[in-house]
């Protein structure tokens, strides 16, 4: 049974309410983008979960208001009581809502929008509905996710998504069909033995050089790599 809190240095994740727990892959993508020294003002969190990201994000980008969409109830007020019993809660504000109908009426643009996604698009799915709906794509396709946030995002915006390995080229292809280009892609291993499992993919309306890198999460001795601490050292309460 998974743990119902999740203790960070700054602020705690209780997931009890919420289908999707906080894993390793989404730390490592927080910490990735939270590092990020581009002097933010306004960002949007994409189906924000637990609001493990916004409150990554809050805790390095001091000087940036963050809007955090999600669609499920549940995980909203999961969300909202962990952003509250936070010292970031200034900084965050909660939406209920659909990212599509958000993103045709909002008057906001941002100048950087991160989203962990729904994976797992062609696996068989569960009998739990909420957990169907946080891992599987039905809901929220990648073509109406890209759609969204080419409205959302600043001309100099940078968008930042973290998604399986194995779909990188499908996601590249349909960030093209909407003039969003990549300026980094950053894809993870388990092990430094392990194939990739899963990509992290700046995109631009700019087309820029695009730069690839590599992260292994641990040693094939099964102990957490220097660069991975490094990045989470600010976050996890035994680094």
């Amino acid at each position: 049974m998974s743990n119902t809190f999740f203790k960070f240095k700054q602020f705690t994740i209780h997931q009890d309410k919420c289908a999707m727990k906080v894993c390793t892959d989404s730390c490592l993508f927080g910490a990735i983008i939270s590092n990020k020294n581009e002097g933010f003002k306004n960002a949007l969190d994409i189906g924000t979960g637990t609001g493990l990201l916004s409150l990554m994000f809050a805790q390095k980008q001091l000087n940036c208001k963050i809007d955090a969409i999600e669609i499920d109830e549940n995980a909203f007020n999961q969300a909202k009581e962990n952003v509250e019993d936070s010292v970031f809660r200034s900084q965050i504000n909660l939406y209920l809502a659909d990212i599509v109908a958000y993103s045709n009426t909002s008057i906001s643009m941002y100048d950087v929008i991160i989203s962990n996604p729904p994976f797992y698009t062609n696996d068989l799915k569960s009998n739990n509905e909420q957990r169907n709906l946080a891992m599987h794509n039905s809901a929220l396709s990648y073509e109406d996710l890209l759609n969204s946030v080419n409205k959302l995002l600043d001309k100099n915006g940078t968008f930042y998504i973290l998604i399986p390995f194995s779909i990188e080229d499908k996601l590249l292809h349909l960030a093209k069909n909407v003039n969003l280009f990549p300026s980094e892609i950053i894809r993870f291993k388990q092990t430094t033995s392990h194939n990739y499992f899963r990509s992290v993919i700046c995109l631009n309306k700019i087309k820029k050089e695009c730069k690839s890198s590599e992260l292994s999460i641990k040693e094939d001795s099964d102990i957490y790599t220097l660069e991975f601490k490094n990045l989470l050292k600010d976050y996890y309460l035994n680094f």
